[in-house]
């Protein structure tokens, strides 16, 4: 028995060759020497890609594609040095752009939900027989729709709302169609338009029948969630929520696994559930307003205003709690997230994961903390120890048992989505930024994971942890990108999985929200990181590495160019952000901080004795408070209350 040792190729490699690029490529960023002619810091560790004049991107993408193997095929190879300049060029306009915003459009917002939208209706009239012609369109759409949203980038995010549109939709009843922006959401928006496009040219290569119908889920789920991060009509927003499910519902229940139908129907019943419940609470709101305000609205900055007394805003807040956590998901109504990723398609878990799952908290942080303070403040304490035990440590527990690596992201998600809700309930400026940075983060770790989990799926069509060993021989290039996704996963320094948990976890220490338990609670958080990289190490020894002893796994394939193209990108913004975190902080910080203000100036309206009597909830009838100085200029025009 003669045993042959090879020399490694060149497609071995390629992945090595990348990271170094980057890493030279980022050291050569923060260690440039200061140049006065940008704004303090982010001038003075960037002023290396003015000196070159916008070289730096070009190069990088030369050196790209240089390195990659010549096996791959030349259109994959210009492709990826395509992709890779054009995050570097983002990296360097983001580093040198001056801090003064130009004019804003009041229509981009529309364009970017409506791009999608329209494209996925125009599809409908292509005919069947030209599956090439369909999925062409359908890129180019969300390429388009990507480029688009490069342009929000030019606002700088403070504490206001941006690109703002509100126009009357059906005034009688007082619903308006109110798109904006803020630092929370931008990254959320940029995050769908980034990952849908990934998921759906990675989907082309498994997903072959219906191939119209497939196209226009996309494209419809893609501007339902653009529109649900943008909408502050209360009435908008829950329309574009419901609109989301019907495709996602029928991505699971057409083009998944064997137990596809009850899959569908569970994630759809569990989350029509909560948004009954938000649906009735958001009526609610709008009829107090009317009340009180002798006009219609559903307007976000309108329904702040109403002051509810303690019986009434539990109830409503419990409402739309629910809505959310579901949709996060949260312990104990969680069960729905590991049988939907189990039969999804690789690409509906990927939109899943990185995208879907952040509405719920979103929706936490911009309406629960924004129409319910008091009652958000008063309940964090204990929502951040379900958060802790469980969503931290129950779902790395859960996830250490599982045999199906692709359920073991799932409840790997619920873990990192944790972190996310402690962020929350901590209410520390830290803790918030944590949390809206790891939003993003989750999305593109997690989405590399799901990725990846198909492309063995589609080799071996089993994901048992036992069914394989020692690919790491055969596949060399799949498990160097696989091993750096595990690696943001679990949070090593350097990768973008790190900042967003360690942000997290320092606020949630020196939070007041949660009194003495912070401490207790960060700690349970810091075990939760030892737990997520003894789960993800443990699986990667076992399917990686060992002995190749399986007949079907010693003729394996190695990633192909199309998978190629789709996991680069994810696999350069994990060092993005790990490396350069405060280019996303610095959207973010300030929105992140008006939110905390706005929920301690409504707590701190009651006086001592009603605190101490009431916990903090104002008692009495339904009233009117003030306008937040940050609402959007239309809607303060609109409807002022004398």
């Amino acid at each position: 028995m003669s045993t042959e040792t090879k020399e490694p190729s060149s497609r071995s490699l390629m992945p090595l060759g990348i990271l170094a690029a980057i890493l030279f490529a980022s050291f050569a960023l923060v260690f440039a020497p200061s140049n006065q002619g940008f704004d303090g810091a982010r001038g003075a560790n960037h002023s290396l890609l003015s000196m070159l004049g916008g070289i730096a991107p070009f190069a990088l993408s030369a050196v790209i594609a240089y390195l990659a193997p010549r096996d791959v095929g030349k259109g994959a190879r210009a492709t990826i040095a395509v992709i890779v300049g054009f995050i570097a060029l983002f990296v360097s306009r983001m580093a040198t752009e001056s801090t003064e915003g130009g004019p804003e459009s009041s229509t981009l917002l529309s364009w970017l939900l409506g791009l999608p939208i329209g494209t996925g209706i125009f599809i409908l009239f292509l005919p069947r027989q030209s599956p090439k012609l369909i999925q062409g369109v359908t890129l180019v759409s969300m390429l388009g729709t990507l480029a688009l949203s490069m342009s929000l980038l030019a606002a700088p995010m403070g504490r206001a709302f941006h690109f703002n549109q509100d126009i009357a939709w059906i005034p009688s009843f007082g619903i308006r169609y109110h798109v904006a922006l803020d630092g929370i959401s931008l990254w959320l928006v940029i995050l769908t338009t980034f990952i849908v496009p990934i998921a759906t040219y990675a989907s082309f290569g498994s997903v072959t029948t219906r191939m119209k119908d497939w196209c226009f889920s996309l494209l419809l789920l893609q501007g339902a969630m653009i529109g649900a991060f943008v909408s502050l009509d209360l009435f908008l927003f829950y329309v574009f929520w419901e609109l989301m499910l019907v495709p996602m519902y029928l991505m699971i229940g057409v083009w998944g696994g064997d137990n596809r139908r009850y899959a569908a129907t569970k994630f759809f019943l569990y989350t029509m559930v909560g948004s009954v419940l938000m649906l009735g609470a958001i009526l609610y709101l709008a009829y107090a307003y009317q009340k009180l305000a002798g006009v219609p609205s559903f307007d976000y900055f309108d329904l702040q205003r109403v002051m509810l007394p303690q019986h009434i805003q539990v109830f409503l807040f419990g409402a739309f709690l629910l809505s959310f956590v579901i949709k996060v998901p949260m312990f104990p109504v969680h069960t729905w997230l590991p049988d939907a990723h189990t039969e999804a398609p690789t690409a509906g878990s990927i939109i899943l994961a990185a995208v879907m799952l952040k509405l719920g908290t979103y929706g936490y942080l911009r309406f629960n903390l924004g129409l319910f303070p008091e009652a958000s403040h008063w309940a964090g304490a204990n929502l951040a120890g379900v958060a802790v035990l469980g969503g931290i440590l129950y779902g790395a527990l859960c996830a250490w048992k599982q045999d199906d690596i692709k359920r073991l992201v799932a409840y790997s998600s619920v873990a990192h989505l944790g972190y996310v809700m402690l962020g929350i309930f901590a209410g520390t400026r830290a803790s918030l930024e944590g949390a809206v940075l790891q939003m993003v983060n989750h999305g593109v770790s997690t989405g590399a994971l799901f990725l990846l989990v198909g492309v063995i799926y589609d080799r071996r069509h089993t994901r048992m942890v036992n069914a394989f060993g020692g690919i790491a021989k055969v596949m060399p290039v799949y498990t160097a990108f696989f091993i750096i996704a595990t690696l943001a996963s679990i949070g090593v320094p350097g990768t973008n999985g790190f900042v967003g948990e360690f942000l997290v976890i320092t606020g949630t220490v020196v939070s007041k929200n949660l009194g003495r338990f912070g401490a207790v609670q960060a700690l349970g958080a810091a075990l939760g990181v030892i737990l997520g990289a003894l789960y993800m190490l443990s699986m990667v020894e076992k399917v990686f590495f060992g002995p190749n002893d399986k007949e079907e796994n010693k003729h394996l394939t190695d990633i192909n160019s199309r998978e190629l193209i789709a996991i680069v990108p994810l696999t350069v913004m994990i060092f993005v952000i790990g490396l350069f975190p405060n280019m996303f902080v610095d959207q973010i910080k300030e929105a992140t901080a008006r939110v905390q203000d706005d929920m301690q100036m409504r707590v701190q309206l009651n006086p001592p004795a009603t605190t101490e009597a009431y916990g903090g909830y104002y008692q009495g009838a339904p009233k009117l408070v003030e306008r937040r100085s940050e609402a959007t200029p239309v809607a303060a025009a609109r409807s002022e209350v004398k």
